[in-house]
């Protein structure tokens, strides 16, 4: 193996014993199967039966919007646009721009909608998350699965013809790799989720060059290790205020199971490496920028 994967397996901070690849903190087999049968009791037991009816109108409309989480979809919508301006080294068409954000928009809504699916019973039992619609019962739980996988269709389709399909193939894979990897594996029994579930809040970098130049070249993938260094460091400086939460629910997110001395080492630890890669990767950019505009390939 190079050293370019021995240094990208340093920096997710896997260990290997015994055979077996460790993410950091794992619970007990048992803590682990009482989070399983938990899950599979709310799945026929719904908030909403204690909560209340469903909300009705405006308020159905406004907890819908909140399955989307508005608020991580404008984070990634700050990835996708400039890079799209980057890789066209311009401004790409308006049509363009407004497909691939539509897209993008409904495909992160989709992802984030089908993970509140999968932590309704951890977000009941933590103070930040006890208002969110499947919490209160303003969604149900089958409404709201219905409801991120149609968008999510929506949004390949949308992407794979209006744009281009390596976008939209982009795009699922981000959305499978959110749903599938961290929420549904890591989430809930490493303490390195973030570390790896990362990768798919990165995606979108990759989605807004893809749109226009219709491939990836080395650019793109130094812009998307960018993210998916960051963003760790970031995740982990917000966690440290909701640990309480986190060790309520049984989440093993870093700064609930880790001292602060340790969590700070950590972040630290990134940071650095975000810093180093932007200082010394800025040739191989450009150079990858050229490569791109070599090829001539432009998007529609």
């Amino acid at each position: 193996m190079g050293p370019g994967f021995t240094a990208v397996r340093l920096a997710l901070g896997w260990r290997c014993l015994d055979g077996r690849l460790l993410l950091g903190h794992r619970p007990s087999r048992g803590r682990t199967l009482d989070a399983m049968a938990t899950a599979t009791h709310l799945t026929h037991t719904t908030p909403s039966a204690v909560a209340g009816s469903s909300a009705r109108g405006w308020s159905a409309i406004g907890a819908y919007v909140a399955l989307t989480k508005p608020r991580i979809i404008e984070l990634l919508l700050i990835e996708t646009v400039p890079v799209m301006i980057v890789a066209q080294r311009g401004l790409p068409s308006i049509w363009l721009m407004v497909a691939t954000v539509v897209g993008g928009t409904l495909s992160a809504g989709g992802a984030n909608a089908v993970n509140m699916f999968i932590d309704r019973d951890i977000d009941a039992k933590m103070k930040r998350t006890a208002n969110r619609p499947l919490v209160t019962g303003a969604v149900t739980p089958r409404n709201a699965l219905i409801f991120a996988l149609t968008i999510e269709v929506v949004a390949v389709t949308l992407l794979w013809f209006a744009v281009n399909p390596l976008s939209a193939m982009l795009a699922f894979a981000s959305f499978a790799f959110y749903v599938g990897v961290y929420s549904m594996w890591l989430k809930r029994r490493y303490s390195s989720n973030i570390v790896i579930g990362g990768a798919a809040g990165a995606g979108p970098v990759l989605i807004g060059w893809a749109a226009v130049t219709g491939s990836l070249g080395w650019a793109p993938w130094l812009l998307f290790l960018l993210i998916f260094l960051w963003t760790p460091p970031h995740f982990w400086a917000l966690a440290i205020k909701y640990r309480d939460d986190y060790s309520k629910a049984s989440v093993p997110m870093l700064p609930s199971v880790a001292s602060d001395h340790k969590t700070t080492v950590r972040i630290i630890a990134y940071s650095a490496v975000v810093v180093a890669r932007e200082s010394f990767m800025r040739v191989p950019f450009r150079v990858g920028c050229r490569t791109e505009r070599r090829t001539g390939s432009q998007g529609p």
